[in-house]
């Protein structure tokens, strides 16, 4: 029987809203967490549920799917002097697809550390090296699903507390290609309006207040697996251990809410424009056409 994923999203968001109610509320009672003097956050927990709606694939014999994807995240910064910081932490996420039986992988995975060198400001970090070793498969773990995929990134001032340039660069084993560049600027419009237009992951953020963020934004997410098995319909895309790129291109609109002492609570909406699985090493890739995404999220921060 066929899996609904919209079922088990919609599951995941209130299994995860409960349970930090109730997180919540045990820290409220209990003695407040002491920040550093320069006010940035040292735990960092963050859970996010995506799911996109169904859509066909680009080649009729492939049929339909949809996709869900969890993700896990705890980090600690280690902080070594002024505003310059050690990270270290762990991340775990998996995509479940609801495809047609067509040969592609039902799911894929990750669990990676972070391991890294920050410049932090209010929380955010201007300046950095991080890598994320760790095992990205489907089924069966191997040596060869090993990666360390890493970036570096740096801000700068190009009109004090108005415009910000952000450049960056990032690779990986599995990725293709190995290294690829980011970056962008940021416009400071007012203390409530601003501009993040950096890739992979620009956005406009509106901040009427402490309680309220909203943003129209986009991303583009894409992450290297080794896959098991691949027999699909099409006669040449017959593989076996094969690595497979897959991205998820979208844009949408964000409220997080912001009220709960530690806690951000948010909720997006909008259309993924393209779900993609890229087996670039063998030429063979298939499309799914556009389709609207939701996703929840929580992070927490003390």
């Amino acid at each position: 029987m066929k899996r609904n994923l919209l079922a088990v999203f919609a599951t995941s968001c209130a299994m995860t809203i409960t349970a930090f109610a109730g997180s919540e509320s045990q820290l409220q009672q209990g003695a407040a967490p002491a920040k550093d003097d320069n006010e940035n956050s040292i735990d960092l927990f963050d859970v996010e549920t995506t799911y996109t709606f169904k859509s066909d694939f680009t080649d009729s014999r492939f049929g339909e799917g949809d996709s869900l994807h969890n993700d896990f995240s705890y980090d600690h910064r280690f902080h070594v002097t002024g505003n310059w910081y050690v990270l270290g932490g762990v991340e775990y996420e998996r995509y479940d697809f609801g495809n047609d039986p067509n040969g592609l992988p039902n799911h894929l995975q990750a669990l990676y550390g972070h391991i890294g060198y920050e410049y932090i400001v209010h929380d955010f970090p201007g300046v950095g090296i991080v890598a994320d070793p760790g095992i990205y498969w489907q089924n069966h773990v191997s040596g060869d699903a090993f990666d360390i995929p890493w970036k570096i990134f740096t801000a700068f001032p190009l009109k004090k507390d108005k415009i910000y340039g952000v450049i960056g660069v990032g690779g990986g084993l599995y990725q293709d290609p190995i290294v690829a560049p980011g970056g962008g600027l940021i416009v400071v419009f007012s203390d409530k309006l601003r501009l993040q237009g950096v890739f992979p992951k620009p956005a406009l953020v509106y901040e009427p207040n402490d309680d309220w963020q909203f943003k129209v934004l986009g991303e583009l997410y894409y992450t290297s697996f080794r896959t098991d098995n691949v027999n699909t319909p099409a006669g040449n895309m017959q593989l076996h251990n094969a690595v497979v790129q897959y991205n998820e291109d979208r844009g949408g609109v964000y409220i997080a809410y912001r009220g709960i002492k530690h806690l951000k609570v948010i909720g997006e909406a909008g259309y993924t424009f393209e779900r993609k699985f890229d087996f670039f090493r063998s030429n063979q890739s298939i499309k799914a056409d556009p389709a609207p995404y939701v996703r929840a999220s929580l992070e927490f921060r003390f």
